[in-house]
């Protein structure tokens, strides 16, 4: 998968998708996940796929195959999106627009995309790397509304509010981020990189609440993640 991704015209995409006046916060500058440059290379970007199907696999590990972890792991965490959904919104409050926030190669917001057909979806990341690599996928094939993939800080997203049915975060524990959201999803996994103390001195439910958010949900979707829905208040 690394050679396909890196011996194909990312690199077009890249100069296409990159935002030159992005301003990196430190943190992003640092070495995470084994990668001297953390996201912001293209062997961190072209080996990401892999890296989270494989997270899947940890946690069914009964299941045959990589692709059905995959597909049991984000099959739970999509119907967590559809229940909060209909039991706090209601049946006639149609989603349109998605937005996935630190979206990486773009692996949920397909499957953000393909659940709800009908609706426009924005995949967001701060590495054009990973964007480069989501969209020169995407652009392989046929949907009635392509992806939208934007580069830009998820903590300062610059999109207008109030623009979004739902907004996503898979795997992206960073406590600022819950303060500049409207609807919101968390997917969590257990890490070794270096913000996990922050994960685990984080009280998810109590931050979301803190940041004006109601009906926080928060249930075990599969032995190693939990998602947590939550919404803004009408």
């Amino acid at each position: 998968m690394t050679k396909k991704v890196l011996e194909s015209d990312v690199y077009e995409v890249f100069e296409r998708i990159r935002d030159p006046n992005i301003v990196y916060p430190d943190y992003y500058l640092s070495p995470f996940h084994a990668y001297d440059e953390g996201n912001l290379s293209w062997l961190a970007a072209a080996e990401a796929e892999a890296a989270t199907l494989s997270i899947a696999k940890r946690a069914i590990p009964e299941a045959t195959s990589i692709e059905e972890a995959n597909k049991i792991v984000r099959g739970n965490w999509m119907n967590a999106i559809e229940e909060h959904h209909l039991k706090y919104s209601g049946e006639n409050c149609q989603i349109n627009d998605i937005l996935d926030i630190g979206c990486s190669v773009g692996v949920s917001t397909r499957y953000l995309a393909e659940r709800f057909p009908s609706a426009k979806a924005v995949g967001l990341d701060l590495s054009p790397y990973f964007l480069a690599v989501a969209a020169q996928k995407e652009e392989q094939l046929s949907r009635q509304n392509p992806i939208r993939w934007v580069h830009a800080n998820g903590e300062a997203t610059g999109l207008p509010p109030n623009s979004f049915d739902v907004v996503s975060l898979a795997y992206v524990p960073k406590s600022k981020v819950l303060q500049e959201l409207s609807p919101v999803l968390f997917t969590l996994m257990k890490s070794t990189e270096p913000f996990l103390d922050e994960y685990y001195m984080l009280d998810l439910e109590e931050a979301l609440g803190q940041a004006g958010f109601v009906n926080v949900c928060s249930v075990l979707t599969d032995p190693r993640h939990r998602t947590v829905t939550a919404t803004v208040p009408y």
